[in-house]
């Protein structure tokens, strides 16, 4: 509360011109405040600094701002201004052209870029800014607003004024849309998918309601449902660029890997220098295991545009290519320049750290790693704190007796592979789905969607598990059971890869008795520091620091003592280290397990062919290998962090 009584002291300071009050004011919070509380006070003290006519000293806190946050879009426009104030023309535009990368809400940076390309004459440029600018124009107030608060990373008031906004102008397209984004960026993605779905009912002929579905659609990974969609777009005559990119990625979705290839081709066909279709077109050779195609594809990526973190690291996710000296020394050069942005210097720094750790330079390694960490984790809203009280209430609400009378969907389908990323879930799941009786899938979201479908209750969850009537768990499973019958081919059972199912495994049980759950399990150095050096396409936000990545193991490992404290004899831990140590034997264990009948070709899996989309992807399609069991230890002297938060060092285990 104090906090925000001196914030709104020193923008009525602002407002007043009492410059120096309000750079005094932001001072003196900034010298008690915590790195985190710190980004507002710094902004405002650069406003006022900029206003009192001293933009030099106004850029200077800003450098520090983004330190903090590099991310924060009015940061950037402010710096324009202050670059305008200097006479610096070029360096404004960048400035601007940053702030609307990181919020495209920001009208008058967008109104300042099209000034500077009327002036410079950059045609297409001067014509995405007027358009952006025509939108925003006609945007009505309070949802320009609530899309401000949204980029800005203050999703529950961007809510509350999108709700409110609705009340009074009930199935307004703009604001669905606008309210579906938010809920996808706090990950309640049921009800986001419910809003563009209904949009897209309301307004048929909206292009960018159908593109926002079918987009959430192919994240969530529905692509059967996506691919109906886009297949009517294509039967009516539609066919633009955006929309046989979306056909692409569902045609991959549904393990139509050539005739999404074939699409991603025709696509480039038109137009090479088109980087982002070079690099799904690499993604799609990726999981069809033609790594060389895969490899040509992002160098291809890269050739286009040489400044494409994402290609780099897409080279370095094989976790078999080898980076050349020239290339490496490229890269660093790259990722040191002003003009290159947050997110390809993040991909960069994490390629770099491969390169180095590849040629043994251990300590460049390590200092990549931990700058693309630290940038990564500068722009992400984890509070492990909030994390640990998650787990902590699962054990609290669900005690023995919530499972001692079955109850729930019979059904014995799924089974759930759960743990940490990195610990060996990917090569587990190949070993199964190798089984004639398995289906493999993916990472899928539905047991996290119900959770948030029953988190809205009177009672929150998990603690309302034990309110649920045998109908509800019933019904629930059942809904589990239908929304992922679209990733099936057909086997009697079918594999469910999402890791962090294991905090939910409460609720699995009270919907799905009948379903399987192994626990993938890895040494915690080991999958920690493996985890520390991936950067993950979505999610995992816990990886992005040592210190909470070991507080989420430790949670992790707490947290599943319970379950089997709970459900004795109802989960198979999966040690990765015994898998490497004797495949047969924990294979065989496996199937004992999913009482299923052994079959040799669970022991040749890297043979099986399937659509592999994990980081691992490359690494399951070879036999077993020994080579990433103690990767960790050459870093011994850089995981202090590490072994602080896990409570142990490698010498003591």
């Amino acid at each position: 509360m104090q906090q925000t009584n001196t914030s709104m002291q020193i923008k009525q300071a602002i407002q007043a011109s009492d410059f120096d009050r309000a750079i005094s004011l932001a001072q003196e919070q900034l010298n008690d405040a915590p790195p985190e509380k710190q980004v507002e006070f710094l902004y405002l003290k650069a406003v006022a600094q900029r206003l009192s006519n001293d933009a030099q000293k106004a850029t200077q806190t800003l450098d520090k701002l983004l330190e903090l946050k590099p991310d924060h879009g009015r940061a950037y426009q402010e710096q324009g201004y202050c670059f305008i104030a200097m006479s610096l023309p070029d360096k404004a535009a960048a400035a601007f052209y940053q702030a609307t990368r990181f919020n495209p809400a920001l009208l008058t940076s967008w109104q300042q870029l099209q000034r500077h390309y009327a002036k410079t004459n950059n045609t297409a440029a001067l014509n995405i800014a007027s358009e952006q600018c025509r939108f925003l124009q006609h945007l009505d107030r309070p949802l320009a607003g609530a899309m401000d608060l949204m980029y800005e990373g203050q999703l529950h008031k961007a809510e509350q004024v999108c709700r409110q906004y609705l009340q009074k102008n009930k199935h307004h397209c703009e604001a669905m849309m606008l309210l579906a984004e938010i809920g996808i960026r706090l990950k309640v993605y049921h009800d986001a998918e419910f809003l563009l779905e209904s949009c897209v009912e309301l307004y048929p002929d909206e292009p960018r309601a159908a593109q926002a579905y079918q987009s959430l659609l192919l994240k969530l990974g529905k692509y059967p449902r996506a691919l109906q969609i886009i297949q009517k777009q294509l039967d009516a005559g539609k066919s633009d660029r955006s929309l046989h990119l979306a056909w692409a990625s569902a045609l991959s979705g549904v393990g139509e890997l050539e005739k999404a290839i074939t699409v991603y081709r025709d696509v480039l066909s038109t137009n090479n220098d088109q980087p982002g279709v070079w690099l799904a077109l690499g993604h799609v050779y990726k999981s069809a295991g033609q790594l060389e195609n895969a490899i040509d594809a992002y160098h291809q990526a890269a050739r286009f545009r040489p400044d494409f973190g994402d290609a780099y690291w897409s080279l370095a996710n094989t976790k078999t290519y080898r980076f050349s000296e020239s290339t490496i020394a490229a890269m660093y050069d790259i990722v040191q320049q002003e003009s290159t942005h947050l997110d390809d210097r993040i991909h960069l720094y994490f390629a770099l750290g491969k390169a180095y750790e590849d040629s043994g330079n251990n300590a460049s390694a390590f200092a990549c790693y931990n700058k693309g960490n630290q940038l990564k984790s500068r722009t992400l809203d984890l509070d492990i704190r909030r994390v640990e009280r998650a787990m902590q209430s699962q054990q609290e609400a669900c005690a023995a007796s919530l499972f001692s009378q079955p109850v729930g969907y019979k059904a014995p389908d799924p089974i759930f592979i759960v743990g940490l990323p990195r610990a060996g879930s990917t090569l587990l799941e190949q070993i199964l789905a190798s089984h004639s009786q398995v289906d493999g899938t993916m990472e899928l979201h539905d047991i996290l969607g119900i959770a948030s479908r029953i988190s809205g209750q009177k009672t929150s969850y998990p603690y309302n598990l034990e309110s649920l009537t045998d109908t509800q768990c019933q019904q629930l499973g059942e809904l589990y059971i239908r929304q992922t019958e679209a990733y099936r081919q057909g086997a009697p059972y079918f594999i469910d890869k999402m890791p962090n199912n294991f905090i939910h495994i409460g609720l699995i049980k009270r919907i799905l008795p009948n379903a399987k759950i192994i626990d993938a399990r890895r040494d915690p150095f080991a999958c920690c520091f493996s985890g520390f050096k991936q950067l993950f396409a979505d999610g995992q936000e816990f990886t992005y620091s040592l210190d909470t990545i070991g507080r989420y193991y430790k949670g992790y490992v707490a947290l599943m003592d319970h379950w089997h404290q709970v459900l004795p004899g109802q989960i198979l831990t999966v040690q990765h280290e015994d898998v490497l140590d004797n495949l047969e034997v924990q294979v065989r264990r496996m199937l004992d397990y999913l009482e299923l009948p052994f079959e040799s070709a669970c022991l040749d899996y890297h043979k099986t062919k399937r659509a592999i989309k994990t980081p691992s992807s490359e690494q399951v399609r070879q036999p077993i290998f020994q080579t990433g069991r103690h990767q960790y230890k050459a870093f011994i002297p850089y995981l202090e962090p590490l072994f602080n938060a896990l409570g142990m060092r490698p010498e003591e285990r």
